[in-house]
């Protein structure tokens, strides 16, 4: 199980403060799509280049020109790279070729998706590597989750492996673990905390013990 930092509401010099503080435990940095919106693929490129041994993931939410775009987010440096489950099945299979092309790899976001397990099947058979369950800040705001979310695709998945993002926090954390994903994403679960490295150590043991 892997733990993957969120960076949405900082640019670059502060994510790259952000980054030291906690960069030795956690094994993925994302550069959000607000970062991305912001500040474009730089933010992708220096945050590599500053922690060359982290992977970066590159939050794009891909929905359309998906070759392409994978294409600029590798050329940036980035590990891996999202796209949305809603998107066109050429899309993800575009994306999926020019990962492979490129040595990188792809995170379908399940975000807004209804038919969750069927989707996630499909995905799953077009060779993508990651298939996350995401609950936004919009549904946050009035209290959702993804936890029953995880163990639905958990049940269906069969070669890619699985996330979850939205909303983890230290208490939440355990619940999140019992179901045993292959990747936990967390955001401000520890960029919003006061002490983000003991916030992050925290989690990186719990996720070790498993």
């Amino acid at each position: 199980m892997e733990l993957q930092l969120a960076l949405d509401l900082v640019n670059i010099p502060e994510a790259i403060e952000l980054v030291k503080e906690v960069e030795e435990h956690i094994d993925i940095v994302e550069i959000g799509t607000p970062v991305v919106i912001n500040e474009g693929l730089h933010a992708v490129k220096a945050v590599k280049k500053a922690f060359p041994n982290l992977k970066v993931l590159a939050d794009l939410k891909i929905m359309d020109a998906a070759g392409y775009e994978v294409m600029k987010a590798s050329e940036a440096g980035a590990d891996i790279v999202t796209i949305l489950g809603t998107s066109e099945d050429m899309s993800i299979k575009g994306a999926v070729e020019e990962a492979k092309k490129q040595g990188k790899k792809i995170l379908v976001d399940m975000i807004a998706v209804k038919d969750l397990a069927g989707r996630a099947k499909e995905v799953d058979a077009m060779g993508v590597d990651y298939i996350c369950v995401h609950t936004g800040y919009d549904l946050q705001a009035v209290g959702k989750n993804s936890f029953e979310d995880l163990q639905t695709i958990k049940s269906v998945v069969k070669n890619a492996k699985t996330a979850i993002a939205g909303g983890i926090k230290l208490d939440t954390l355990p619940e999140v673990i019992k179901v045993q994903p292959d990747l936990v994403i967390v955001g401000g679960g520890i960029t919003g905390q006061a002490d983000k490295k003991a916030a992050a150590a925290k989690m990186q043991q719990m996720i070790n013990q498993g």
